[in-house]
């Protein structure tokens, strides 16, 4: 997704992991066989520290949302969520001001996932939480049936693309109605009707036609009714878990443009059998066969690659202060990492009992207690360099947030009694500022320490 150009699709539906805590396997001997994954989560070897750096700096709210669910649920969640929070970002940039996106998740994570696209996508673009409804084998005696997931739809803004689809009325004769006076239009029956917020459609089963075997497949009819209702024909849809392809080869029957991710290395395959057994891509394919060439694909063409591609937007973004735009040469203190950065603002607010002094407050602390934040925030322009870093208390730091400047915080702490001691706030800035300007010039050197506690 990093590789694509920003604004460039329509529509985003998708199935991820959903944090089950278990591993999943195909069944044995179909077309899937030997595709599985791992839907378990640990902080230490699933989180990048570059998505730890790109979340809480550019999106803080995106960040206090898996802080409050490390410490709701524990660091398995909030793993998954680091891990789904920097992707939801990538797709935010993919999607047209006129698209939306479709996440499929079930009660595991839906309450932290809906958290996570209310800060990415704006509480008010959250459009329903549609209810999956599917009659399957297996109960408990311990509480009711668990039998549905949850798709969360969220637009990118208010102008988004919907065509409202209709199904017939759930009232009919068969609940008694024909026995009591109520006009036709009051109960609904044999009438079309808008689609309500639950869906009810039946899971597939190991002898049904569609089915792949991969373990986490879901019904055509599920997404043929989501791309319905959110795009129209030509449009670009994108699934960046496309798995065994559903989403991809319901686009397909709907004369949808699509683009699959998926790190399976039998995806291309998964696709290519599946349009095939669909009757939308002929084994043998020729322009002047016109019986065939109704059967091939909607685009006549299809691709398959493993490197990435190029983008020719000049790695311009919806938003320019969430990424930086690349294709100049940086300088090696603007390149510094995020720890690098901490261990020089660390040395510099150092006072001279030993304690780090907060910059907001003039409290004194522990490293620990310190949160790297920016001087200016990035919404208003503010670099995302050492120069424009600073460290703050986690008080100061919430307080602050990407909505003010460092003066800014100052006023507030002023205004509502936070202010430990200006003064040793201040120096403590004049402190950090001089050092980041001797870093810039080459008079620190640029590693400060190996490793920053």
């Amino acid at each position: 997704m990093r590789s694509m150009n920003s604004e460039t699709v329509d529509l985003i539906a998708t199935d991820p992991p959903f944090n089950k805590g278990k591993d999943f396997h195909a069944t044995p001997d179909s077309l899937a066989s030997g595709a599985s994954f791992q839907d378990r989560w640990t902080w230490d070897d699933d989180v990048d520290q570059e998505w730890v750096d790109q979340i809480s700096d550019d999106w803080p709210n995106v960040w206090y949302v898996i802080e409050s669910a490390r410490e709701s649920w524990g660091d398995d969640m909030g793993a998954y969520l680091c891990f789904m929070g920097v992707r939801l970002i990538a797709m935010w940039r993919l999607l047209k001001d006129t698209g939306s996106i479709y996440l499929h998740c079930d009660p595991t994570a839906s309450h932290y996932l809906k958290l996570l696209m209310d800060a990415i996508f704006g509480r008010k673009n959250f459009r329903n939480e549609i209810v999956w409804y599917y009659k399957t084998g297996g109960m408990s005696k311990r509480w009711f049936g668990r039998k549905h997931d949850l798709i969360l739809f969220y637009s990118k803004t208010n102008k988004y693309k919907f065509t409202l689809q209709t199904e017939k009325s759930y009232l009919s004769h068969k609940y008694g109605f024909s026995n009591i006076t109520l006009h036709e239009d009051e109960i609904g029956v044999y009438r079309n009707v808008g689609m309500r917020d639950v869906w009810d459609i039946p899971a597939l089963r190991g002898n049904q036609p569609e089915t792949y075997g991969y373990p986490t497949q879901k019904p055509l009819a599920l997404y043929e009714r989501i791309i319905n209702a959110s795009s129209d024909k030509t449009d670009m849809v994108l699934d960046p878990f496309c798995g065994c392809a559903t989403t991809c080869i319901a686009a397909e029957k709907l004369e949808r443009q699509w683009v699959g991710i998926d790190i399976w290395e039998k995806a291309q395959d998964a696709v290519v059998g599946r349009l095939e057994s669909e009757g939308l891509k002929a084994p043998k394919y020729t322009r002047k066969n016109k019986k065939t060439r109704k059967q091939f694909l909607f685009s006549e063409e299809f691709r398959f690659t493993d490197q990435l591609p190029e983008r020719t937007d000049d790695e311009e973004v919806s938003a320019e202060y969430l990424e930086p735009k690349m294709g100049f040469k940086l300088e090696p203190w603007e390149r510094l990492s995020r720890s690098d950065i901490v261990a020089h603002l660390e040395d510099a607010q150092l006072d001279k009992d030993g304690w780090i002094v907060c910059a907001g407050c003039g409290r004194q602390l522990e490293g620990d207690y310190l949160e790297l934040d920016h001087i200016d925030p990035r919404a208003s322009g503010g670099a995302n360099d050492i120069t424009n870093r600073i460290l703050l208390c986690g008080p100061c730091n919430k307080r602050k947030r990407h909505k003010h400047t460092l003066a800014g915080l100052i006023d507030i702490n002023n205004s509502i009694g936070w202010m430990y001691k200006e003064t040793a706030a201040t120096h403590a800035q004049n402190r950090a500022r001089t050092r980041a300007q001797k870093v810039r010039r080459g008079q620190i050197p640029l590693k400060v320490r190996d490793s920053v506690s």
